[in-house]
């Protein structure tokens, strides 16, 4: 090129820098107020509501008029309302059941209320299950006023996840847009919409105050992983969704700790999903599981003391006796520290990772045991198995006064002997059986009974009453010794200490 021609070149790029970097009516680009960051995220949430309500269907229960679903204690995922209201609230069913049921026969009569998301488009509806426990009819409004009779496809009884389904008779349905939430993030903003005391498409926001949220019911035998929020929750939000602000479902309203506290739970949209395609595929929802008792390690300073070595895992306190784990080489006390090669820490956590399992498939669990006060890690194999859905207990019996026995931390045991063994329905012929327990002592509160089978003794095997005796002279009381033992067929194991500590 010449350099004429090139200085020209370079002359009337510099002349266009020069250009642009004056300033030009119409093109100057204003940075926006904070009064116009406000009007941005308030139009975020107009549109995610918009959107989302589409989705978002309202659940009208009807039951004969001596249903009455509030006094049924036995559900443990009903709203969690103050003593107060609880009983008026009540009292105002009641009441009105006694005048509609004068009325109505044994017409059902629609007297319970919740909400729900289509989750897909042929007329799958996601709710909870106790939304529509023991419903005689369902009915499914949509925002648009439309309407439709609805059927429970299944439920589950540990996660609390339902489905319905409707007929949609032709009409197009607004399917919710699922979210991931294992990658939701605590401070995200949250936005709950539903029918709280009969207001349908309630819309309210806080954020995700927490993730995996656990013993928030007293049964641990449940299924508990929830998303805690701050957004306001009450009765008949249930089975409607938490979302982000990008409209995602995250969550299935489910819980409420008290009104007005602020606080809420969810259960995460991708557990939900994963019961709810069970559901509808298989109308149940089965579990695979180990059949063991399990508690976190790092939460319990008892545990801790005794079980020395490590500090993260999940503890086993027991073993049934008709579970995969009675087949296997696992034992009370052993602290699992990964399955098939995963860290879990938390109970929550194991049973998440077993869940998931298909039934009748082999694990290897990493499993550190102590051994005569020494730790060490090893590897189980366990295989699997379906759930059953009820465990019943094998009631106790009465025992009988037998000869020789030793009596320490509130415990008589005796020699396994026949008659003994014919008495309490046991079938374990080594070990010390219990006899007696003394009221009040650490023993009953540990809830070891009569008929019990004691095994070992800070995992040293007792067969005799003596040998119980010389193995407690020898362990530290205050520090606690641990218990194996065999009861009702089950095999677990407790930490006793000296009572008054």
């Amino acid at each position: 090129m010449e350099p004429k021609r090139l200085k020209t070149i370079v002359s009337v790029l510099a002349a266009g820098s020069v250009l642009l970097c004056l300033p030009m009516p119409g093109l100057a680009k204003e940075t926006p107020s904070y009064l116009d960051l406000a009007r941005q995220l308030n139009q975020a949430f107009v549109e995610v509501s918009e959107q989302v309500s589409l989705s978002v269907v309202v659940v009208r229960v009807a039951h004969k008029p001596s249903h009455m679903d509030l006094e049924d204690e036995d559900n443990p995922f009903l709203d969690m309302l103050p003593p107060k209201f609880r009983k008026q609230f009540e009292e105002q069913r009641k009441n009105r059941d006694k005048k509609e049921e004068s009325a109505a026969g044994e017409k059902p009569i629609f007297d319970g209320q919740g909400s729900g998301i289509v989750v897909r488009g042929e007329g799958y509806i996601l709710t909870n299950r106790h939304v529509v426990e023991g419903a005689d009819e369902i009915k499914v409004l949509f925002k648009d006023g439309s309407e439709f009779e609805g059927q429970v496809k299944g439920a589950d009884v540990q996660s609390d996840v339902a489905v319905i389904k409707i007929d949609p008779k032709g009409k197009k349905l607004q399917v919710a847009k699922l979210g991931d939430s294992d990658k939701t993030r605590v401070g995200e903003f949250a936005i709950a919409i539903g029918a709280p005391f009969e207001l349908d498409y309630s819309v309210t926001f806080g954020h995700v105050s927490a993730k995996g949220r656990s013993r928030i019911i007293p049964d641990r035998r449940l299924d508990q992983d929830f998303i805690q929020t701050d957004a306001n929750i009450n009765p008949g939000n249930s089975g409607g969704p938490l979302v982000n602000i990008n409209g995602e479902v995250i969550g299935i309203n489910t819980l409420i700790r008290g009104l007005h506290t602020g606080i809420g739970f969810a259960i995460p949209i991708n557990f939900a999903r994963e019961v709810s395609d069970r559901l509808i595929t298989d109308g149940k929802y089965t579990r695979a599981w180990l059949g063991v008792g399990i508690r976190d390690l790092k939460d319990d300073a008892e545990y801790k003391a005794v079980i020395t070595g490590v500090n993260d895992g999940v503890v086993v306190t027991e073993i049934q006796d008709d579970g995969p784990a009675a087949k296997s080489d696992l034992k009370p006390s052993d602290v699992i520290t990964a399955v098939d090669g995963k860290a879990v820490s938390t109970a929550q956590q194991l049973k998440s990772e077993i869940r998931s399992k298909k039934i009748g498939q082999s694990l290897t669990l990493d499993v550190y045991r102590m051994m005569e006060g020494r730790g060490k890690t090893i590897k189980v194999k366990v295989k699997t198995d379906a759930m059953p859905e009820r465990v019943i207990p094998v009631a106790a019996k009465r025992p009988a006064v037998q000869e020789e026995s030793a009596k320490t931390l509130g415990l008589t045991v005796k020699p396994l002997t026949k008659e003994l063994a014919e008495q309490y329905g046991l079938e374990k012929s080594e070990g010390v059986v219990v006899t007696e327990v003394e009221s009040g002592s650490v023993a009953e509160t540990k809830g070891i009974r009569p008929g019990d089978v004691i095994t070992e003794v800070n995992q040293k095997p007792v067969n005799s009453p003596k040998q119980f005796r010389e193995v407690l002279k020898s362990a530290d009381l205050k520090k606690g010794v641990i218990l194996n033992f065999t009861s009702r067929g089950t095999s677990k194991f407790e930490i006793l200490k000296e009572s008054g500590e």
